[in-house]
């Protein structure tokens, strides 16, 4: 009975001194605003600077990215377009698209969506009259950051507080299902989107479904006690989707708002963990399903990510189909302007980026600013 006694203070003792660790790590410092409180600036408008960055570049010899010109031809095209009299053609839109495309592609855009969205633009303004004292580059820059404003432009809600709120009444738990690779910060944004529900009233569970990871349960349970909400869990080689499950009527009888599922990192060699993560999603359809990638990874974020799709689509019966609803990226205050993977996934998925991580504690999570995005890929 002592021995008994003597482990259990052991033990104790190492799981406090795990609290003390994940709370250092974690919590934000007193007085300390969270960054999604944060003021974001509206979209500039760089038209000014760029004709001020420009102005001379009709009348010199050299004028940037349209090469070299004869004086009688810069005359007659000033002309036209003080004028609007001027046609857009395909061979004077060509060297504008192509160094544009070239600029998207080194904010980590990648190259067939730089491609895919340049043609797209092309395509609308070639035979268009310029507009009167309106230089090509200034038109092409506006048609490209409206097409990538629709790309960025989320279709549906991404206010998840509403949908947590408006779904209180149905009388079970709204749940969110965390996907994405092993290394990429799933658990850790999994918590970061707990205490940002949790400072704003949400009544929140974490259920521990990544029943496949060595020391998987061990962090999560770190992470709830730090959080101060409760963790479901049922240990390692259990059927997560069943796990899920469970932890989803847990939370029903005991009048939970949300609960949040971690699962296990997958990668496209694995069939058995991919058929499992499709049977938790078939059998429990969350009301949210996150795919987690980091911000800087470009074409190995958008295949890991179609990755997922092409398991649920594959493992999952066409009537209750479910992909990916929404996207997070960890490690965005490190990617300084790059920021062209948020442009990349959601236009090939057409989901948006529900929030970014910027940084270690629970507090730096924000959601995505489209503008911001604007600015930087045309910065």
């Amino acid at each position: 009975d002592s021995l008994d006694r003597s482990k259990r203070n052991v033990d104790e003792s190492e799981e406090d001194a795990q609290l003390a660790e994940y709370q250092a790590k974690f919590l934000p410092e007193e007085g300390e605003v969270a960054q999604w409180d944060e003021e974001e600036p509206d979209l500039e408008d760089l038209e000014d600077d760029e004709e001020e960055e420009g102005e001379d570049d009709e009348g010199g010899e050299t004028k940037g990215w349209f090469g070299k010109s004869a004086v009688g031809s810069f005359l007659k095209n000033s002309l036209e377009s003080a004028t609007g009299n001027k046609v857009l053609t395909a061979e004077e839109l060509a060297p504008v698209l192509d160094a544009m495309r070239q600029q998207l592609i080194s904010k980590n855009v990648a190259s067939e969506i730089a491609l895919n969205i340049t043609e797209t633009v092309k395509a609308s303004l070639v035979g268009q009259k310029l507009a009167s004292f309106t230089r090509v580059k200034t038109m092409v820059t506006q048609a490209l950051k409206s097409a990538v404003l629709r790309v960025l432009t989320p279709k549906k809600s991404t206010d998840i507080l509403h949908e947590i709120i408006s779904h209180r009444s149905r009388g079970k738990p709204y749940t969110i299902v965390f996907v994405g690779i092993n290394g990429v910060g799933k658990s850790t944004s999994l918590a970061k989107v707990c205490y940002y529900l949790k400072q704003h009233g949400i009544k929140v569970m974490i259920a521990a479904c990544d029943t496949f990871r060595s020391g998987a349960v061990e962090q999560l349970r770190s992470h709830a006690r730090c959080l101060d909400v409760p963790l479901f869990e049922k240990g390692y080689l259990k059927d997560p989707g069943e796990v899920a499950r469970a932890a989803i009527d847990e939370g029903t009888a005991n009048g939970f708002d949300v609960v949040l599922v971690d699962t296990a990192g997958r990668m496209q060699n694995n069939d058995k963990l991919m058929k499992e993560l499709a049977k938790l999603v078939q059998i429990n359809d969350p009301n949210l399903l996150l795919f987690v990638g980091e911000a800087l990874v470009g074409n190995d974020g958008i295949d890991q990510l179609l990755m997922f799709n092409k398991a649920l689509q594959t493992y999952i019966p066409r009537s209750q189909a479910h992909e990916v609803d929404g996207i997070v990226l960890t490690k965005f205050d490190t990617i300084d302007d790059k920021v062209g993977a948020t442009l990349s996934m959601s236009y090939k998925t057409g989901q948006p980026v529900m929030f970014v991580g910027t940084g270690q504690k629970y507090t730096h999570l924000k959601k995505l600013n489209v503008n911001s995005v604007i600015r930087a890929l045309f910065s």
